[in-house]
C-alpha cells in the first residue's frame, strides 16, 4: 500500500494538534498543578509549553516534509525520549495516586505516552520513506 504525500502532511497536523490541544486541554491551559506535581521535571508548565511549541513546529512543517528528511529524524528522536520518559514513568509510579488527585491529569498521564508512542513510529515511517527516496 502506497502512502501519498497528503495523507502525511495530514499526519504531522494530527501530531501537532494533538501536542497543541492534548496540553491545553488537560493542563486547563497550564493551570492544573496535579500534571507538573507528578513530574515536575517534563510535564513543568515550561515543559508543557514547550511540548505545545513542538506541536507547532510539526504543523508548520506538514507542507514541505518531503525536504525536511533529517528534521524528521530530530521529531523522530524527540517522541522517542518522552515516550521512553512515560514508559519509565509508568513504571514507577502509582496511576491511581494521579487520578485521585485530578483526573484530567489522569487522563494526561494514561495517554500521553501512547500518543508519543504511536507518532515515534508515524516519524520513524517518514523518515525511512525519505531516506528511501532519494
Amino acid at each position: 500500500m502506497k502512502i501519498n504525500n497528503k495523507l502525511l502532511k495530514k499526519g504531522f497536523v494530527l501530531a501537532g494538534l494533538m501536542n497543541v490541544f492534548g496540553v491545553l486541554i488537560f493542563s486547563r491551559i497550564f493551570t492544573n498543578a496535579v500534571i507538573p506535581e507528578f513530574d515536575n521535571q517534563a510535564m513543568s508548565n515550561f515543559g508543557l509549553l514547550m511540548i505545545v511549541l513542538w506541536g507547532f513546529v510539526f504543523i508548520a512543517v506538514s507542507k514541505n516534509f518531503q525536504n525536511l528528511k533529517w528534521l524528521i529524524a530530530v521529531f523522530t528522536l524527540e517522541k522517542l525520549i518522552y515516550a521512553t520518559h512515560w514508559t519509565k514513568w509508568m513504571t514507577t509510579n502509582n496511576l491511581t495516586d494521579v487520578f485521585e488527585k485530578d483526573t484530567m491529569a489522569g487522563i494526561f498521564y494514561t495517554i500521553y505516552g501512547i500518543n508519543d508512542w504511536i507518532f515515534f513510529v508515524f516519524f520513524l515511517f517518514v523518515f525511512i520513506r525519505l531516506t528511501r527516496e532519494r
